[in-house]
């Protein structure tokens, strides 16, 4: 293995999606990633299917890759004792069960602190170690509806479709993942400096009203309600999905120079100089009545000529592609997103690779996510130490 990371061992205890994440980010950058799992089951997401690859959920292989797959149960005093036993040769301890439980087994933050004095422990919750709802679950689509992001993704209701919606990918576990490899990083360069380790309190929850981010701005400074408002940006505009004669057209116009070129692109050069749309703040004001104009200029050619006009004049915009759209764009496939890896059983299993690029460090992927399992003969003859096969 390859990456910055090469010299970390991290203890994967968690489950489902916002932990693994992590833990993949991680084996990504190099760190040896040993995963424990339930026997006999596994991780839930080996099961939250289909689609299947054979007998592995395309959930589970998307936040696995490049990790070791030992099983253990918990409940038990060899399992425990397993832990442990990993605990003390691990920089880095991930876990995501509820708030206490790991603590009753005898491996909670105090408990392998005793074995590894460094240790960085990273415990991952719906609503944290503290507070009235500390005891709870809690599952990504829940909090994208708690946490306020729901309330400003979807159309509006007196529109068609309107209505919250959720976003269209596990948002807040993705989030609360890149959240957890950020912080267990900054205790391990906090670790170099002082020799401490740490416990991380991380709650989605908290994540998820940290990312609110423009929205939560301007709600506190203004005291209005940030509402739904489709793909319409609510503070830069133009910004919105338009419709061509063959299809949709996104724009993201960033600043004044960009709305001259566009309105150049148009053919309506006049708008740039009309003082309700020459500056962003008169655009926003008057949207209603530019997004009228837009959309009937756009809508009289097809989407090709548009991405010519408005790409020729350096005006930020693109097709609303599909997945395999996506994957078949020229520059997705000349950054190599999509690769195959070998796997034990299915020969090879695509995977979207992480997307850092380094020129001194450089990231190899030749780990598939794990059998169920399949590394616990090396639990007990030698994984431990810190050898890598």
């Amino acid at each position: 293995m390859t990456g910055p990371l090469t010299h970390v061992r991290v203890l994967d205890l968690s489950r489902i999606m916002a932990g693994p994440w992590a833990g993949q980010v991680l084996a990504d950058l190099g760190a040896d990633v040993i995963k424990v799992e339930r026997p006999g089951t596994g991780d839930d997401t080996r099961s939250w299917g289909p689609p299947f690859l054979d007998t592995e959920s395309g959930y589970f292989l998307s936040v696995n890759r490049g990790k070791r797959s030992v099983t253990a149960d918990l409940a038990t005093d060899e399992g425990q004792e397993l832990v442990r036993r990993l605990a003390a040769t691990s920089d880095i301890v991930l876990e995501n069960f509820k708030a206490g439980t790991l603590d009753r087994y005898g491996l909670g933050y105090e408990d392998l602190r005793a074995v590894k004095p460094d240790l960085i422990y990273c415990s991952i919750t719906g609503f944290g170690q503290t507070g009235p709802r500390r005891d709870q679950a809690a599952y990504d689509f829940m909090i994208q509806a708690m946490g306020g992001l729901m309330s400003v993704t979807g159309e509006p209701d007196d529109r068609p479709g309107g209505g919250p919606q959720k976003v269209g990918i596990p948002v807040v576990d993705l989030f609360t993942g890149m959240y957890a490899a950020t912080g267990v990083l900054a205790a391990l360069a906090h670790r170099d400096r002082t020799g401490e380790g740490d416990h991380i309190d991380l709650a989605m929850l908290d994540v998820q009203v940290g990312i609110l981010a423009n929205q939560a701005m301007n709600h506190l400074i203004s005291g209005d309600v940030p509402v739904r408002r489709g793909n319409r940006h609510p503070n830069i505009q133009p910004q919105d999905v338009y419709p061509c004669r063959d299809g949709h057209l996104v724009v993201a116009v960033g600043n004044d120079g960009q709305f001259v070129q566009f309105c150049e692109a148009l053919g309506k050069p006049e708008l740039a100089t009309d003082p309700d749309y020459a500056t962003n703040k008169a655009r926003v004001r008057n949207v209603e009545a530019l997004t009228a104009l837009i959309r009937e200029t756009l809508a009289g050619g097809d989407l090709e000529h548009w991405l010519h006009e408005l790409g020729s004049r350096s005006v930020p915009c693109g097709p609303i592609n599909t997945v395999p759209m996506a994957f078949a764009d020229e520059q997705v496939r000349h950054r190599g997103m999509v690769r195959k890896l070998p796997h034990p059983t299915l020969g090879s299993v695509p995977q979207v690779v992480s997307p850092l690029r380094f020129r001194n460090a450089a990231l190899d992927f030749v780990m598939a996510p794990p059998l169920l399992g399949q590394h616990s003969a090396e639990a007990t003859d030698g994984l431990t130490a810190r050898n890598r096969t």
